[in-house]
C-alpha cells in the first residue's frame, strides 16, 4: 500500500514554501523590494537572482600581469639578504646585482666560492647556483618561476575581487585567462572608469628610514620622488621596515586641522616592529612610500607604540576614502596593464531578456498543456509538481546570489523540458499496472517503486554530465551548467515528492476503482 511518512509530508510542504517565498522577490519590481525590506522583518527573503553580463550590461576588462617585475623583486630581496650575510661573514666580492634572471656576485678571491655558495643555499635551497669566469650566478628554476606566477595570480584574482566587492558591485565574473591574463565583468556597471582606477592600482605600501647622508643609490639605498612636491626626492633605504602586509585596517579619517586623512592600524607583529622601530629613531626622518612614490616623510618624534598612525597629505575625501579601501584589500603583487575593454549595452540585455522569457513560458506553456492532455488528472498533477520545481530553481538561484546568463536561461527551459521525464517513467508504468489487473493503490505503489531506478539512472547521467560542464568549462558554460544542475535536483524532489503527496492525497480523498490514465 502507499504509505507517506508524517514528517515527509512536513518536509514536502516546508520545502514547496520556502521555494515560493524565496522565488517571489524576483517577480516584484525595485519599488515592491524597497517596500518589503523597509516594511517587512529582516528574515523576509529579499535576495534576487543577478543579471549577467550578457543580459545587464556591463563592463568587460581584459587585464595583463606583470609577472616580471615580481621576478625582479623575488631578485631585489635576494640580492638585500644576501649582502648583510656576505659581510657578517667577512667575504668580499667585488659586485651584488639582480640581472636578467638571477642575482650575480662577482667574485673578489675564488677561493671563496664555496663559501659563498653555502651562505646562498642557507637563504634559499630552491636556487639554481652556477658559477663561471668568477662569477657565481643564482637564479630561480623554471618550477619556482611557474610556482611563482601561479601563487602571484591567484593573489591578484583575490584581492580584485574583494576591491571590486567592497564597491558593491554585485556577482563580478573574475577568472584567468592563460598564463598571465585576467578576465573581469562588472553587470551593470555603465561607467568603468572607476573601478579601472581601483584595479590598476598597485596600493604598495612600505615604511622605510630616511637616508639624511645624501648617499643617494647604491649602497642599500634608492631614491624617490615626493608626492606633493614636484622635483623634490628623498634618499631611502631600499629594505623596508614595515609592509603593508601587516595592516589589518585603513579607513578615511580626518587629521586634527579637519583635512582628509587615512588613519591605519598596524597587527601585533607590526606593531611591535613599529615601536621598537620608532624606539630606536627618535628624530629621524620615516618615509611611507605607496607605489614607489613617497606620500609621506614625518619625524619620529617620540616611541608609538599603540600600532596605529595616520597617513595625512593633500587628499579628498573621496581620495582618502578610496585609499583606506585599496590598502584594506591589500597591495596587488604585480602591476595590471588593461589589454581590452568593452562595454555592453543594455539594450542587448533587455532583448535578451524578453526572447528568454518568452521562450521559457512558450516551453512551460507547451509541457502543462501536453501532460494535461495525455495524462488527464494525473497531468494536472504534474504540472502542479512543474510550478513548484521552477519556483525552487528561481529560489536556490536567488539565495546562491548566482548570476543568470542567456546559457543559464536556456538550462533552465531545457529543465523544464525535463522536468516531466520521471512523471511519464511513473505514469507509464501505472499504466502498465492496471493493464495487469492490480488496484489503483497498488498499481500507484508499484508504479512509483518501480520506475524509481530509471529515474535515478537518467537524473544521475545528466547531472554527472552538469557536473563536468562546471568543472572544466568557463565562462557561459558553467552558468548552463549550474542551472541545468539545480534543475535536475529540484525536477528529482518536485516529481517524486510532491507529484506522490498529491497523487496518493487524491485516492485516499476519492477512493476510486479506476485510475483517470
Amino acid at each position: 500500500m502507499v504509505q507517506i511518512a508524517r514528517w515527509k509530508i512536513i518536509l514536502v510542504l516546508i520545502v514547496c514554501s520556502l521555494g515560493f517565498l524565496y522565488s517571489a522577490p524576483n517577480l516584484m519590481g525595485q519599488g515592491a523590494r524597497a517596500w518589503t525590506q523597509e516594511h517587512l522583518p529582516a528574515i523576509f527573503p529579499q535576495k534576487t537572482i543577478n543579471l549577467g553580463l550578457d543580459l545587464r550590461g556591463g563592463a568587460h576588462l581584459l587585464l595583463e600581469v606583470d609577472l616580471d617585475v615580481v621576478i625582479e623583486e623575488r631578485l631585489d630581496d635576494l640580492v638585500d639578504s644576501i649582502r648583510p650575510d656576505l659581510r657578517e661573514a667577512k667575504l668580499g666580492y667585488k659586485r651584488l646585482k639582480a640581472q636578467d634572471d638571477g642575482v650575480i656576485v662577482t667574485l673578489r678571491d675564488e677561493e671563496d666560492a664555496d663559501a659563498i655558495k653555502r651562505i646562498i643555499r642557507n637563504i634559499d635551497r630552491e636556487l639554481t647556483l652556477t658559477q663561471e669566469d668568477g662569477n657565481i650566478k643564482a637564479s630561480f628554476s623554471d618550477e619556482k618561476i611557474k610556482e611563482i606566477a601561479d601563487l602571484t595570480m591567484s593573489q591578484s584574482i583575490e584581492i580584485i575581487r574583494r576591491r571590486i566587492d567592497e564597491t558593491g558591485t554585485k556577482e563580478p565574473a573574475i577568472q584567468r585567462q592563460g598564463e598571465k591574463r585576467i578576465l573581469v565583468q562588472l553587470p551593470g556597471l555603465d561607467d568603468p572608469s572607476e573601478i579601472k582606477a581601483l584595479i590598476g592600482t598597485t596600493a604598495k605600501l612600505t615604511f622605510h628610514l630616511v637616508d639624511r647622508s645624501g648617499g643617494g643609490e647604491g649602497g642599500g639605498m634608492m631614491t624617490l620622488p615626493v608626492a606633493d612636491e614636484p622635483g623634490r626626492s628623498l634618499s631611502i633605504q631600499r629594505r623596508a621596515m614595515l609592509t603593508g602586509d601587516m595592516l589589518v585596517n585603513a579607513q578615511y579619517a580626518p587629521d586634527q586641522n579637519g583635512q582628509a586623512a587615512v588613519s591605519f592600524k598596524f597587527n601585533a607583529l607590526g606593531a611591535k616592529r613599529f615601536c621598537d622601530l620608532s624606539r630606536e629613531n627618535v628624530n629621524q626622518l620615516f618615509a611611507i612610500v605607496l607605489d614607489k612614490e613617497i606620500i609621506s616623510a614625518p619625524v619620529i618624534r617620540e616611541p608609538i607604540c599603540g600600532g596605529q598612525g595616520q597617513i595625512s597629505g593633500s587628499y579628498s575625501v573621496k581620495e582618502a576614502s578610496d585609499l583606506g579601501l585599496l590598502l584594506r584589500a591589500g597591495a596587488l603583487p604585480a602591476p595590471l596593464e588593461i589589454m581590452e575593454e568593452r562595454t555592453v549595452g543594455p539594450s542587448l540585455g533587455a532583448d535578451s531578456v524578453e526572447a528568454g522569457k518568452i521562450a521559457s513560458l512558450i516551453g512551460l506553456a507547451g509541457v502543462l498543456v501536453f501532460m494535461a492532455l495525455t495524462y488527464g488528472l494525473f497531468g494536472l498533477f504534474a504540472n502542479v509538481a512543474l510550478v513548484v520545481n521552477v519556483a525552487l530553481i528561481f529560489a536556490l538561484l536567488s539565495s546562491l546570489q548566482a548570476t543568470l546568463t542567456l546559457p543559464g536561461i536556456a538550462g533552465i527551459v531545457l529543465t523544464i523540458g525535463m522536468a516531466v521525464d520521471a512523471n511519464v517513467l511513473i505514469f507509464e508504468r501505472i499504466k502498465e499496472e492496471v493493464n495487469n489487473g492490480r488496484s489503483p493503490l497498488s498499481a500507484v505503489d508499484a508504479g512509483f517503486s518501480r520506475a524509481m531506478g530509471t529515474i535515478i539512472d537518467s537524473n544521475l547521467t545528466t547531472l554527472i554530465a552538469a557536473i563536468i560542464l562546471y568543472s572544466f568549462g568557463t565562462g557561459p558554460i558553467k552558468g548552463f551548467s549550474v542551472t541545468l544542475g539545480i534543475g535536475i535536483i529540484t525536477s528529482f524532489f518536485s516529481a517524486i515528492m510532491v507529484t506522490r503527496l498529491l497523487v496518493v492525497y487524491w485516492l485516499k480523498k476519492k477512493k476510486r476503482s479506476a485510475l483517470p490514465l
